[in-house]
């Protein structure tokens, strides 16, 4: 009686486990970090919205209904790294007074993200081919700049210099530390704040006044 129970059981075809329901603030977000490690890997004209769906496990539709389209993921992408970004740069220059420790937290608190978010770098530093306020490298740089123009500007009154050059001064300082980050992305040498202490030597001395084994003093 007991095996005949035992082998009914057994013949018993099993439950198929029933797929968890995503709510759609999940949907959302799975969407979003399938979006930004593709737009990474292949850039955006590589990137389909077949292969997003795909790789969500979702239909189109489904992509459609959330972002409108891949141009709306992508912005979304985009805005989120931006926000990352300038948020670390905000804290890092928050914390600092002296002029240069400015500089070495600001080069640091870049080649952090870099170093921490990588694939959100990739994204920031390709043209974005969507109409978008924060799209492309150039924004990115001008974004960035707009967080260091005030404390610059304080600076140069301070100094008896003209105000009226601090942003572009921001724009210098900015667009040297991204340039470099983009480059430190692919080739990882030297160490992290080795590079930024390289940074702060040229941005802080000048070429007439750089020192042969630069450091950082801030930390």
């Amino acid at each position: 009686m007991m095996g005949r129970v035992t082998d009914d059981v057994a013949t018993r075809p099993r439950a198929t486990p029933s797929r968890v329901r995503m709510t759609g603030k999940q949907r959302r977000e799975q969407l979003l970090d399938v979006g930004r490690a593709l737009f990474a890997e292949r850039g955006y004209d590589g990137t389909s919205i077949e292969e997003i769906s795909a790789r969500a496990g979702v239909s189109k539709p489904v992509v459609y209904e959330h972002f409108g389209g891949k141009e709306g993921l992508y912005a979304v992408v985009v805005d989120r790294e931006m926000e990352l970004l300038l948020d670390r740069i905000t804290t890092a220059l928050a914390s600092a007074t002296h002029p240069r420790v400015i500089l070495e937290r600001a080069a640091l608190a870049l080649l952090d993200y870099i170093e921490t978010s990588t694939d959100g770098f990739r994204i920031l530093v390709r043209d974005s081919p969507v109409a978008h306020s924060t799209g492309g490298f150039a924004s990115l740089i001008s974004d960035a700049a707009s967080q260091v123009e005030h404390i610059l500007a304080a600076q140069f009154k301070a100094r008896g210099f003209a105000t009226k050059h601090a942003p572009m001064y921001a724009q210098m300082l900015v667009g040297m530390v991204a340039l470099t980050g983009q480059w430190w992305l692919e080739v990882r040498s030297p160490k992290k704040a080795d590079v930024a202490a390289h940074l702060v030597n040229l941005a802080w001395n000048g070429l007439s006044g750089l020192e042969h084994k630069p450091r950082l003093t801030g930390e």
